[in-house]
């Protein structure tokens, strides 16, 4: 009788140690599910709209291109859940009030001039983020931009921005030094989704910040998934800096890279080089820049297919493709605050890297821009670009564009 009570009372114990156990169970399990849902729920909207109007005047027999453009994008942004959280936003490019009047590089008005601004509603991000102890790394559709952008950037001055499918991958092992690596499967390009392109894309991207300047080391493994040979691979080194003496700064970019390109049987080396000074005194920066991206015997002109290619060698766009022959750009700008805004003038005389008898000169540009922000969340703009042609036999025409703009962020 003794055993059995012994017994009974044994089995009492163990059911309420494992009721008790049970009912911590489900009480963790509650409170991580509610931790989830306030993460979910506790995040951020946010949006930026821009209406631009934008016009092209090219000397040959296209009629001019005219786009009158409400690019909006909406997002959210979750909160975080031990370490963990995600991103989701929306874009839409549309004409407005009829001024369409524009090559929109997929199939209308091919016979006016180009402005590289289709219609499109689609998704901009997508991805899933996780950050802990210096790391961040992100899974699925996302800008990324490095550096300058010269060779990897998001193209957001076109209402249909760049963003890569990709596995990105962003380490602060110690401070000063900057560890970058992305996988991208698909580029996502400027010409809405008929135009994006499978890809295999390793992008390695190290900075450390020296007492003279930033040091950057990177290597750009591209190649498209396409079933052909076609490798791009890209490795550079640039160092970028300044100095202060007396009422002046000193600004200082130094950089060269090289590159293979192996498109089935053929196969083609090209350099990069770039040097830019520039100095700044009561608020007005002046700077002097020569870029090269070379040539392989006038056969193949150095490329950048993920560059923000807008934001160099001139705005009228007359280089976002090398040309064969090379390019060579020597420019000068100076540029400060008005009015409480931003103003920039830039003067561009190109020419070729690898000269024939025919092709040389391959034109001039000046550059202007003003742009002011108001309050916390508005923006306006104007920017205006000129380009006269060099040799005829380097395919260029005069080219004038005009850009208004105004915007809306929060």
């Amino acid at each position: 009788m003794k055993t059995e009570l012994k017994s009974l009372k044994h089995t009492k114990v163990t059911v309420l140690a494992a009721a008790i156990a049970g009912a911590a169970a489900v009480s963790t399990t509650q409170v991580h599910a509610d931790e989830f849902i306030e993460a979910l729920t506790g995040g951020e909207a946010f949006g930026d709209f821009r209406l631009r109007y934008e016009s092209v005047d090219q000397d040959n027999d296209l009629k001019d291109g005219k786009a009158l453009m409400l690019r909006s994008r909406l997002g959210y942004k979750t909160g975080d859940y031990y370490g963990f959280s995600g991103l989701l936003e929306f874009e839409d490019s549309r004409s407005i009030a009829g001024i369409d009047n524009y090559n929109d590089t997929v199939g209308n008005g091919t016979d006016y001039s180009v402005i590289a601004d289709p219609e499109v509603t689609e998704i901009d991000q997508a991805f899933i983020q996780y950050k802990m102890e210096g790391l961040t790394a992100k899974l699925g559709r996302q800008v990324i931009a490095y550096d300058n952008q010269r060779f990897v950037g998001h193209v957001g001055w076109r209402q249909d921005r760049q963003t890569f499918n990709a596995l990105t991958a962003d380490y602060l092992p110690v401070e000063g030094l900057s560890l970058k690596y992305a996988y991208i499967n698909k580029r996502n390009r400027i010409f809405a989704e008929e135009k994006d392109l499978r890809s295999k894309d390793h992008l390695l991207n190290a900075s450390y910040a020296t007492p003279i300047g930033k040091l950057t080391g990177y290597a750009y493994l591209l190649e498209l998934d396409n079933d052909t040979d076609n490798s791009l691979d890209t490795y550079g080194v640039r160092l970028s800096g300044s100095t202060e003496a007396s009422d002046l700064k000193f600004l200082y970019t130094g950089e060269y890279a090289t590159q293979k390109n192996e498109a089935g049987s053929n196969k083609y080396d090209a350099d990069y080089y770039f040097v830019e000074g520039g100095v700044v005194i009561s608020g007005i920066t002046a700077k002097v820049g020569y870029e090269v991206l070379g040539s392989d015997d006038g056969q193949y002109g150095f490329s950048t297919p993920l560059a923000t290619a807008h934001k160099f060698n001139g705005w009228t766009d007359q280089f976002l493709g090398t040309p064969a022959q090379g390019l060579k750009d020597l420019y000068a700008s100076v540029g400060g605050k008005l009015f409480g805004g931003k103003w920039s003038v830039t003067y561009h005389d190109f020419s070729a890297d690898e000269d024939t008898p025919a092709i040389d000169d391959l034109g001039k540009e000046v550059d202007l821009v003003y742009s002011k922000k108001f309050g916390k969340h508005y923006n306006a703009g104007v920017k205006y670009a000129t380009y006269s042609a060099g040799d005829k036999a380097a395919g260029k025409v005069d080219t004038d564009k005009l850009w208004l703009w105004v915007g809306l962020s929060f």
